[in-house]
């Protein structure tokens, strides 16, 4: 029995090494929140949530404040009851996923850092290397051709392509990575930015230039499900709704409606307890699985990656969000592949 003692709340600046554009808009920084825990018997464990306006509705400001009125809702409680501190926390502030995933994750690192245990080991397996991806954002194709090659040069197999700002250009940009990196899977996320009528211009489009992708994430509105299952029924490859699905009720009504052959989670959106019944409900559904992040350190990148290691439910992996840092929250520097280990997360910010 380990009594919480003190929770401290702090904004998390991070600038990034380059602005990075998606259809949704452009950050030049992530400004993200930092969770703190500390219990009775001296153990310390850390979360980040990463709130982004046009994604989770939260402002860095709102973040701070919930996760402020979160840390008072757990302050004296036990950490052997994780799961009901997790409820606690969500059920009283529906819909502040970012500073929910802080506070979950802080709660979650302390409670497995006390038994000296790994944050997989909760899931079901061992904190094992993951593969990510690298994601190339809304440049023009001259860039995103050099981008590609470096990235190959850096050992990336996998590469994603943001679009949704011009569908054209758009074209212009996957087919240029695609020459420049012939032999690389291929995945494309249009962040809401197009309609199913361009979502299939562009299938064509770049088929005709031999192009054929492992993926196409969230081509329309998130609310528009209708529009998801159109475009499922009308292109040959497959579509992964993302921001549509941020808790278990959404991923079973992409079930109903047959909206996606994937759902990509994100932990900043869904939290990390809740992964487990997203999981379910898309193998219920033989349905593939992807996991995301947001624009992380190294804590939320690794807490993601203790989940893949640990549910081994992932077919894709995106999570090379803190490769896009100025400087990480910790030295673990890495490429394609996260090197994980415990206790917790793993990750102790500097």
């Amino acid at each position: 029995m380990s009594e919480i003692t003190n929770v401290a709340v702090e904004p998390l600046d991070l600038p990034l090494s380059e602005p990075f554009e998606i259809s949704l808009g452009i950050q030049y920084k992530a400004s993200n929140v930092l969770v703190t825990i500390e219990t009775a018997d001296g153990v310390t464990g850390y979360g980040e949530g990463a709130p982004v306006p046009t994604v989770t509705g939260e402002t860095q400001g709102t973040a701070l404040l919930t996760a402020e009125t979160m840390a008072d809702l757990i302050t004296g409680e036990d950490t052997v009851h994780y799961r009901r501190l997790v409820d606690k926390i969500r059920s009283a502030f529906p819909g502040m996923a970012s500073a929910a995933f802080a506070v979950e994750t802080a709660i979650l690192d302390v409670y497995c850092r006390e038994r000296d245990i790994a944050l997989s080991e909760l899931f079901g397996g061992p904190p094992t290397p993951v593969e990510t991806d690298l994601t190339i954002p809304i440049v023009d194709a001259d860039t995103a051709r050099a981008s590609a090659r470096n990235a190959v040069a850096d050992g990336f197999d996998h590469l994603k392509i943001k679009t949704g700002n011009n569908v054209h250009e758009d074209v212009e940009r996957v087919v240029a990575v695609h020459e420049s990196a012939p032999d690389v899977h291929l995945k494309v996320d249009a962040n809401q930015g197009w309609t199913p009528k361009e979502t299939a211009w562009f299938t064509k489009e770049v088929e005709e230039c031999g192009v054929y992708l492992d993926l196409i994430e969230q081509p329309v509105l998130k609310d528009d499900i209708m529009g998801l299952a159109r475009i499922r029924d009308r292109v040959d490859t497959p579509i992964a709704a993302d921001e549509t699905v941020f808790t278990s009720e959404d991923a079973i009504e992409v079930v109903r409606r047959n909206a996606a052959d994937i759902i990509n989670v994100k932990l900043g959106k869904a939290g990390v307890l809740q992964v487990a019944d997203i999981v379910s409900i898309a193998k219920a559904a033989n349905l593939d699985l992807m996991l995301g992040c947001m624009l992380e350190s190294a804590i939320g990148i690794h807490t993601s990656a203790h989940v893949v290691a640990g549910t081994g439910a992932f077919s894709y992996v995106d999570l090379d969000g803190n490769l896009l840092l100025a400087d990480d929250v910790a030295d673990v520097d890495h490429g394609s592949t996260i090197d994980i280990d415990g206790p917790g997360h793993g990750i102790t910010p500097e």
